[in-house]
Parts: C-alpha cells; structure tokens; sequence
C-alpha cells in the first residue's frame, strides 16, 4: 500500500543497529572508523559521515520490485514514471515481478536473485517491504527506496515495525530511504537552466512543490530527497552529501521534526564550512504545530527553543513559510558574496521609499547615509527638493529617460553599498518598463546585488514576466517582506561563514581531572541536595559562597562565627526543590541567637513535612550583585543544553533566557549574553556597576565543560542565583540543584 503521511522512528538509527547487532557501535568519520581524535569525551563522533549517494541520484541499473503495466493500478503509473527517469539519467531498468515475462516491453525478473546484474538501486512496490531487505542485502544492492505506509506514523505498532524494519537494514549493508516516501527523488528537473543550484530536502512532498516550480522563474534545481519516515538515510545525511557536491549553491529543507540531533548539528557544521547556506522551515514552533508535526511523521519535534538556538549556531537559516523558503534560497544560491553591508532603497516614490527604509531597518538592515559628494552627484539628475540621502526617491521623471541609469550605477558605485532594493509598488509603462530594464542593465555590469520587488498583483506583465525573470543577475520578489528578509538572510550568512569556526573544534577530547571528582559524587536516579550540589559545582572551579553544613545549633553559631555574618541558613536535603516557598531559608541572621533559633525552626518544618536533611547550610551572604541563571538541561533531540538567563524569581515571570548545544566557545557564551532582553541589567543601570561578564561567561563555559563530561549522566543542573558582582569581582552560586539520570 502507498502512502501520502510520513512517520520516523525517535530512536536514532544508529542505535538501532546497536539493537540489531547486539554490540556497541564504532563510530565512523568519513566512511572510515574514528580514531581518539575524531571522538569527544563522550565518545561521540566530531565529524559527519558522508555518504556516496551518487549512485542513488545517478544509478547506472535499478530494479523496480513490484512493476505493472497493467491499467488502473497504482504502480503501474509508478512503473512509467521510473521509466521514464531511468531514460533520463541513463539507468538500466530491470522489472521485478513473479508472474510477469515483460513490463513495457522490457523483460521482467521473477525475483531480486534472478536479476541480470548487480543493481544499483532498488524501488520497492510492495506493502511490506521488510521481507526483500535480507534478498537485497545477499544481492549487493546499494540503496533501496520504500513508498509503503503503515510505519511510525500511525502509532506504537507502526513504530515497533518500523524499529525492525531499520534493524534489518543496518543488517543488510544497504541504505534505505524512508518507508513512507514518494516519487519526489524521480522528478523531472530541467536540464536548460544554468547557474548554482538549489538542493530541496523535504519530509512532506506536497512541501516541496513551490521550491520545485523555482524552475519555472529560471532557477536551477539539481536534487530532491523525500525523507519520508527515516528509517535509515536521514535529512541530515543529505545535507551532509549536498555540501559536497559541485554546483549547489543552497540546501532548502522541509522539517517536520529532527531524527537525531547531533547528526543534524554535524551536517549543518559541514555545510558551514563548506560555505553552503541551509535554509530550513521547520515544524513546531508553536504546541500545536509541534502536535500536528507529531501526527504526521512520529517524529520529535524537539523544544523550540532548543532547536531555534542550535539551528543560529550552526548557521542554518530557519524560516517560517514555503514562500521564504523559495525567495530565501533562491537568493543564497545565486547572489555572490556582498561587497559591503549596506543597503540603499531605491524608489520613484517618497511614500514607498520611506515605508520599505522603515522596514528594512526595523530587520535589521543597515541603511546608511550617503556621503554629502554622493548626494550632490545625484542631485545632478534629481531635483534638489527631493532626499537622496538614503532612501532615494528619484521623484519619478528622471526614470524615463537617460537619467534612470546614471543614478542607478551611481548609488552602487558607493563603497559603502553592497545592496540595491527597489520597490515597484504596480506596473506604471512606460516609467516602470525603463526602470527595470535600467536595474538589470546595470546588475550586469556590477559584483554587488540588485533586488527588485514587483508588487503588481498581476504578475503577466512584460516587465515582469521578461526582463526581470529573465535576468540571472537581479533577484526579483513579490513582497517587500520577503525581500528583506532574504538579504538580511544573505547578509547574516557571509558574515558567519567568514568568522565561523566549528563548535566542534572546542569539544574536550579528554576528561578533565574535575570529571573524576564529579563522578564520584553522582548518584544515579536521584536529586543532590544543595551541599552536594555544590560540591560538584566546587569540582568544575564554580565559586559558591563560604559555608558549612552542621548537624546542630551549637555548630551552627561556631559556623556562623567562622563563615562572617551576616549569614544566611538553610536546610540542605536531596529531597528539597524549592526551599523559599517551604520556609528553609533564613536570611541576614546577625547574632547567635538568630542562628540557633533558625536551625531549630528549620529543622522542626522539615520534621513536620518529612523532608529528610543532612544538615543545615549555614552560609556567607552575598547581596551586591545582578541574580542570573546558568543550567543544564537534557533536550530530547540535542542532549546536554546549557541555559543562562535574569535568575531569582524573574526567569519564572520574565523567561528571559538564550540556550546553546555543546560544544561552544566563549564567542557563542557571550553571545548568548547578548540575546538577553535584560541584558541592561548586567551593563550597569540607574547607578548600578556593571556587572562581572567575564566571570559569568566562565562559569557558562564550565557548566558547558560538566555538561559535555558528565553527560547523559546529569539530567538536569540549576545555579539560581548566580550572583554576578560588580566587574572584576567575580560570580557566585548561591543555590545549585542538580539530579542525576
């Protein structure tokens, strides 16, 4: 049976051979096995693995297991279709059916072991294509294609068959796409069009048709892979293989949810490196989309929030809709690296001028002020009433004649220009039949990007559909929006890929010697009390305040005379969460009367509620500072994250936090900083002292350093509050909760 919905396993396949085989997988780097160097301290791989997918694009024999020519069935329109694309790509087609002698006149083989030659690929007409993979294994088939349904997608029993299904093929020596796929891999791509490429990956077909129809604007597209369930070859493999390959210019992704993470992250630092910009809608930035994503390929969609920060760190441009994917990818793929930053709108009209500059702006976009000699220059051909300074509204009349193009290869002659855009608001011949044909007249003669945004409803028009669309060098759009997004998209690209250095590159080989301290302190499947918590805070170099933990109220006054009052107290309990709302705080205690009548008190509420303790903190107090938050958490998808955020009560009521995937350097640390919207607060405010960042980003980095360590071993680490003093004074972890896995 062929299905339309998609499902994937949550279990990464990998693991899954680990099932099959009954042993621990050796990791492989570039189709060899890794060696120490290759591997983190955890012993995962630093590299993708590439596959050679060449022979699944450019078979040079395939097998069509289940053919028909027979009318009113489905795989017989398959069957023409798979001919047809084997003609094509220069492929010997050989049918497989049992009780066929010829399918379209071309001789059928009963079974996968009487075909005439080892083949390539395998695409499989059948209902239940489990039963074949062992036959092709034996056969030396390289790849294998499932279109039949009934998987992941439709729940627990689709999914165990799905686990054995992937089982089996890791088995075989075989790669597989889907179960669940489509003919999408066979379409026709035009073979006239020329310039770099675009690469589609989707999960859902039917998604992938408006980056398809980008042929039809002239825009190349050299390979699609429908993932469908993912049982095997994942999204991230053909990332992985289309950074590599010759004449891509941008990968564009369909996403409904993330096999495995890591993977993900590799192919996405391998195209980064390549300078190969990924450019990704992906599912499930709201619960519901998350929900319906789930349905409809069993797939995890991961937290947001996780998938958002990883997808920034690695370069990968998410976007929200089918049509910022076309526009977005469409440029990536064929502008060539600006020249310079800054973008001047260029418009026969003030109004248009002015709303497009505000929004570019509001982007992001910067739109500087042309120099007063550039203005004077323009002011030679537009009357001096009119701003020029940047936008520049030209007033319309001097487009209609030999005027239009002076101003035009004017602005871009700035240095300071890397960008043209100029909206046409509608159709106005002849005035906007010369204007674009002065805009793509001079994209010919200049390295920097000309856009042009044709607002006209329409779209028939000659303007338009001619000279516009028919120019490899201007990048036209249909909405401002769109537009602005897709250059500030360019822009962000070429800066990253100029400074990016792989996250991977700062992953530990080697355990440190605080990770043998650490280990010790673990305990499996539970939740560390305040004092042990800080023990392994101690054990990474994290400060915490001067403390004691004490048994009774006599050592709690010597404590409190040797740590300094004031002093605050607290009772420290693997048990205990969140110690304010149950009263076992006790703040600014000054004499040891305070102190023994805390401890009692603190005590007797933890006997009343049952909370077992093992002792009462009794700590320094540390009040001059900005409250953070620094922690780790275990992503579904990604593993360790690492959080920081405003701490104290505000990250409940504000959430207020940047996340990051280790491994990441003190570059990716302070951005984190800078995505804060509170970020005031640590600068200094209303007479405040700035706060210590170069303290904070080290205690980021070394709750990073303990996350990568210690791994799936720590489910969740909370610092909160990490007091961060005045600058040069350092920071301070007032409360810890860790527990373990």
């Amino acid at each position: 049976m062929l299905g339309s919905t998609h499902g994937t396993l949550t279990t990464d396949s990998r693991r899954a051979r680990v099932i099959a085989c009954g042993e621990r997988p050796s990791p492989v780097v570039h189709g060899r096995p890794a060696d120490a160097g290759d591997l983190d301290v955890g012993g995962r791989p630093l590299h993708a693995d590439v596959p050679d997918l060449d022979r699944f694009f450019r078979p040079e024999s395939v097998a069509v297991i289940g053919a028909s020519d027979a009318e009113g069935r489905p795989n017989t329109g398959i069957t023409r279709q798979l001919l047809a694309w084997a003609e094509r790509v220069g492929a010997r087609l050989h049918p497989v059916h049992p009780t066929r002698r010829s399918v379209f006149g071309v001789p059928c083989s009963p079974s996968v072991a009487d075909l005439p030659e080892q083949v390539d690929l395998a695409v499989l007409l059948v209902s239940d294509p489990l039963p074949l993979i062992e036959e092709l294994g034996a056969a030396k088939v390289k790849f294998a294609v499932a279109f039949a349904s009934g998987f992941a997608e439709t729940g627990e029993e689709g999914a165990a068959a799905q686990a054995r299904l992937a089982e089996t093929v890791a088995r075989s020596g075989i790669r597989l796409l889907g179960p669940n796929t489509n003919l999408n891999a066979f379409e026709r791509f035009r073979d006239d069009l020329d310039g770099p490429a675009i690469a589609l990956i989707t999960q859902s077909g039917h998604q992938g048709r408006p980056v398809f129809g980008l042929q039809e604007l002239g825009v190349r597209l050299s390979h699609w892979a429908p993932t469908g369930n993912e049982a095997d070859l994942e999204t991230a493999d053909f990332i992985s293989y289309f950074a590599e390959q010759p004449g891509i210019g941008a990968i564009a992704c369909y996403i409904e949810g993330l096999k495995d993470g890591r993977s993900f992250l590799l192919a996405a630092d391998r195209a980064a490196h390549r300078g190969v910009p990924v450019v990704a809608v992906k599912v499930g930035r709201t619960e519901t989309g998350a929900r319906t994503a789930a349905s409809h390929t069993g797939k995890l969609t991961g937290a947001d929030q996780v998938v958002d920060a990883a997808m920034r760190q690695y370069g990968v441009i998410r976007v929200d809709t089918l049509d910022e994917l076309q526009d977005t990818a469409a440029l990536l793929a064929r502008a060539r690296a600006p020249r310079a930053e800054g973008v001047v709108i260029y418009s026969i009209s003030g109004g248009t001028g002015a709303h497009v500059a505000d929004l570019a702006a509001s982007a992001g976009l910067r739109l500087p002020v042309l120099s007063e000699a550039k203005q004077a220059e323009l002011h030679q051909w537009i009357p001096d009433y009119l701003n020029v300074a940047n936008p520049v509204d030209n007033g319309g009349h001097p487009v209609g004649d030999w005027r239009g193009r002076k101003i035009i290869d004017a602005i871009l002659d700035d240095p300071e220009v890397g960008v043209l855009i100029c909206p046409v608001t509608g159709p106005f011949p002849p005035l906007s039949d010369k204007l674009v044909q002065d805009l793509v007249d001079a994209a010919e003669h200049t390295d920097k990007l000309v856009c042009v945004v044709w607002g006209s409803p329409v779209g028939t028009e000659d303007a338009y559909r001619e000279t516009l669309l028919g120019s490899s060098r201007v990048a036209t759009f249909r909405t401002v929006g769109n537009c602005i997004a897709a250059v500030r998209a360019h822009l962000d690209h070429h800066r990253f890929v100029r400074g990016y250095r792989s996250p991977f590159d700062e992953a530990p080989r080697t355990h440190s010697p605080s990770f043998r301290k650490a280990q010790a302190l673990m305990r499996p499947g539970q939740q560390l009390s305040e004092h042990a918590a800080k023990q392994l805070l101690r054990a990474y170099g994290i400060r915490v305040p001067r403390e004691q933990l004490v048994t009774s109220a006599a050592a709690a006054v010597r404590a409190a005379g040797l740590v300094g009052y004031p002093v605050v107290m607290k009772a420290s309990g693997a048990r205990i969460a969140h110690k304010t709302e149950l009263g076992l705080v006790k703040v600014g205690l000054t004499s040891a009367s305070q102190v023994r009548d805390a401890y009692r008190e603190l005590t007797d509420i933890a006997r009343y509620e049952g909370i077992p303790l093992d002792g009462v903190l009794v700590c320094q107090m540390v009040e001059a500072g900005v409250e953070m938050v620094v922690g780790v958490c275990h992503d579904g998808l990604f593993g360790p994250t690492v959080t920081v955020g405003l701490g104290g009560v505000l990250v409940e009521v504000l959430r207020d936090t940047a996340v990051r995937v280790p491994p990441f350097g003190e570059e990716q640390a302070q951005d984190m900083l800078s995505e804060l919207r509170g970020r005031a607060l640590l600068n200094g405010v209303r007479g405040r002292p700035p706060a210590d960042l170069d303290a904070l980003v080290e205690v980021v980095l070394r709750v990073q350093r303990m996350a990568l360590e210690l791994g799936d071993a720590i489910e969740e680490l909370d610092i909160n509050p990490l007091m961060v003093l005045p600058r040069g004074q350092g920071a301070v972890a007032l409360d810890a909760l860790a527990v373990c896995r």
